[in-house]
């Protein structure tokens, strides 16, 4: 089985598909057994005064329909692991789970501990300014859409951003803002590329070229530059102190 706790909103949680199947036990059964206790396990969450579980959605890995899991943090996991009967799987995967919530409590610990670095705030500083440039930028390819009739050409922030992102990186995780845990060298990286991305832009609608033709130049050049400077992981294993 591969790792089953993530970073997921910037803490260790591990989702209830892949608790069903450390358990072996099946999903909806696992659902209904946190939806019994529900009171307990959100007394359980780290936020305070939380009412509602964290959802995700996770695609049909076959034909059919999208499901839902919910993502539990440490103290959630192991209280539900206290619900299952012993047996040499289940505390196989109780093993497991101890093991990684402490991996990524370790790596959470290295993150925190990079960011306090002059490099990284200086890097982190510089990126910003990169970034309100390339969303300037962005702000004005959106009304070129839309005057080329695009009806969806808000979307261009998230899409310009997913094309970076899955080009030049490899994310370990799901954080609110994922340039807040890359080392300093990938905000250098993720630098230069919202330039090339503004220039882009910019020479694009200099051209007067269909806003899809300048979305693919974008992406051409945001591929070249990955190819040159290769992908990097997001929240790399080695950074988790030993």
């Amino acid at each position: 089985m591969n790792d089953v706790v993530e970073i997921y909103n910037d803490e260790p949680r591990c989702g209830t598909f892949s608790i069903s199947e450390g358990f072996d036990r099946e999903h909806f059964k696992v659902l209904r057994l946190v939806e019994k206790y529900k009171e307990r396990f959100l007394r359980l969450d780290n936020k305070r005064l939380s009412k509602s579980f964290i959802i995700r959605r996770v695609p049909a890995k076959k034909a059919g329909r999208p499901t839902d899991e919910i993502m539990l943090n440490e103290q959630q996991s192991i209280f539900l692991g206290t619900l299952f009967r012993n047996t040499e799987r289940v505390l196989d995967f109780k093993e497991k789970l101890a093991r990684e919530f402490v991996e990524q409590r370790k790596l959470i610990i290295a993150l925190m501990s990079e960011r306090r670095t002059p490099e990284w705030i200086e890097n982190r500083s510089i990126g910003k300014i990169a970034r309100k440039e390339e969303t300037d930028t962005i702000k004005d390819f959106i009304e070129y859409c839309k005057f080329q009739g695009s009806k969806n050409a808000h979307r261009y922030y998230v899409i310009l951003t997913k094309c970076v992102n899955s080009n030049m990186f490899i994310v370990d995780g799901k954080f609110k803002n994922v340039r807040e845990v890359m080392s300093a060298s990938q905000l250098i990286d993720v630098k230069f590329a919202d330039k090339i991305v503004s220039k882009a832009l910019l020479e694009g609608m200099a051209d007067g070229l269909f806003y899809k033709d300048i979305y693919k130049l974008v992406k051409k050049r945001v591929i070249t530059l990955a190819e040159i400077y290769g992908q990097s992981e997001v929240v790399e294993k080695q950074m988790m102190i030993e």
